[in-house]
């Protein structure tokens, strides 16, 4: 059924309007945008029209994809964040990974699931990349039939109602030179062919029938997992299945990954992804995090989007991105939670800002000419760029656009007296994502007064869960 809704103050890509019209056709796409207060009745005289359209207080802006996110790993938020040597760093992180990795469980993952997406949609994230490297048993075989592991993760994401850009992830060797997995890896295994049918089947299905909320991409874990031989062959296998299809990869997140690539190859990781020809828009690179100037360049020039999870970055103690310089080049840059030490796109962005302003000793870095307020180019940029990474009409209020907003209560502490050009500097800066009221995803109210209709049976299957899981640690 088409919707109309009359907005009280709206950021469009023109900047922020008020008394804005919108209609939202069935399947959750914006099919009209008109400004003014609502129009003349039937009769031409004013009289009622013949569907009053819903009336929204508040402040209305686009909802910010999530372009990086490993469910499995809200098990372990929290537990990780003590000393076990000088020298702890991601490398030491990852054995606490991989010993929750291999306890998950399909109907495990389901709950975890469920509850990091509800989490994120109160939050501001109203779609997500879930970059899904658990495909097999515990043991390391398969499951028999349809995998329930792919399926725990795309039924958390129908329960809650946020949009998923489903990827599953190639994983096959367990450093460069072709080295194999580890015993702790067996459950990340994928054969070439295999996955390949497995990618063919969820896409052939999805141009069948698919929620306006659901996309099928591809991952490639990182080039110490994938051969850049075996790289090649899948990119182009998915490229011909697929043109548009949204392909992520882990890259230059750590020193030790670029020093590895460098003995084995020669070149650096970022520098055989650009000379492989395969980067394009439909790309999305994670981390970068030891980009140089070159490759920062060559990203930019390939409008591959970069997903910054700064929040794990710096739990993990990766290091910084040069985002000045990149957004210099017109590099695209996106957000993701990613481990899910922290689920809040307002403090990725905020953090991506206070990164530059440490290192530059000054402020309001990423701001540019064309958008002064630091807070709705950060919000603005990201959201439409992590869009593109998901390969999702999203990230922005326009016609053709899935409706996909948040509400901010102009009246809540954090936001109250601001005008509506700081209304997302306030959200980035100001705590303001505290005033997030209500959420919409596809034209659908998902949350409501800050409440998800899931959370209330949630939340005893959640807690049961996590002792479990803490007592088996």
């Amino acid at each position: 059924m088409t919707r109309q809704y009359h907005l009280e103050s709206v950021l469009l890509n023109q900047g922020f309007a008020q008394n804005v019209r919108l209609t939202v056709a069935e399947d959750g796409y914006i099919s009209a945008i008109e400004r003014g207060p609502p129009g003349p009745g039937p009769d031409g005289h004013g009289g009622a029209p013949p569907t009053q359209p819903e009336r929204i207080r508040g402040i209305v802006v686009p909802g910010m994809p999530n372009a990086h996110s490993h469910a499995f790993q809200r098990g372990m938020k929290g537990n990780t964040e003590y000393r076990l040597s000088a020298r702890d760093s991601f490398w030491t992180w990852r054995q606490a990974m991989y010993a929750l990795a291999n306890r998950i469980e399909p109907a495990d993952l389901q709950v975890l699931a469920t509850q990091l997406f509800v989490e994120m949609l109160k939050a501001g994230y109203t779609s997500v990349a879930e970059f899904h490297y658990l495909h097999r048993q515990p043991d390391g075989e398969n499951y028999p039939g349809d995998n329930t592991l792919w399926a725990a993760t795309t039924q958390a994401a129908a329960v809650t109602g946020i949009g998923l850009t489903f990827l599953p992830t190639l994983y096959q060797t367990s450093d460069f030179g072709a080295a194999p997995l580890k015993k702790e890896q067996a459950r990340f295994a994928t054969d070439t062919e295999h996955f390949l049918r497995a990618v063919e089947q969820r896409v052939s299905a999805e141009r069948r029938a698919a929620p306006a909320t659901l996309r099928t991409g591809a991952a490639f874990h990182s080039l110490r997992a994938v051969p850049l031989d075996t790289l090649r062959h899948v990119a182009r296998a998915l490229r011909a299945m697929d043109a548009t299809l949204p392909l992520h990869i882990h890259v230059s997140e750590q020193i030790k990954e670029v020093e590895a690539c460098q003995a084995h190859t020669g070149r650096r990781p970022i520098e055989l992804l650009l000379d492989s020809g395969l980067l394009d828009e439909h790309w999305c690179l994670v981390h970068a995090t030891h980009a140089n100037v070159a490759e920062m360049k060559g990203m930019a020039a390939a409008k591959a989007a970069v997903c910054l999870a700064i929040t794990t970055e710096a739990n993990l103690g990766d290091g910084f991105f040069d985002a000045a310089r990149f957004l210099k080049f017109g590099g695209r840059i996106c957000v993701g939670s990613d481990s899910q030490a922290t689920v809040n796109p307002a403090e990725e962005l905020r953090w991506m800002e206070y990164q530059q302003r440490l290192r530059k000793r000054r402020r309001g870095v990423l701001a540019d000419a064309k958008e002064s307020h630091a807070g709705t180019r950060l919000w603005r940029d990201a959201a439409l760029h992590g869009a593109q990474a998901l390969g999702q009409r999203a990230g922005e209020i326009a016609v053709g656009h899935r409706a996909d907003w948040l509400v901010l209560d102009r009246e809540h502490p954090t936001m109250v007296g601001a005008p509506d050009a700081n209304a997302l500097d306030h959200l980035v800066f100001a705590g303001g994502d505290a005033a997030i009221r209500d959420v919409m995803v596809a034209g659908r109210w998902v949350v409501k007064d800050r409440h998800h209709a899931a959370e209330v049976h949630l939340k005893s299957e959640f807690a049961q869960l996590m002792r479990r899981l803490a007592a088996t640690h």
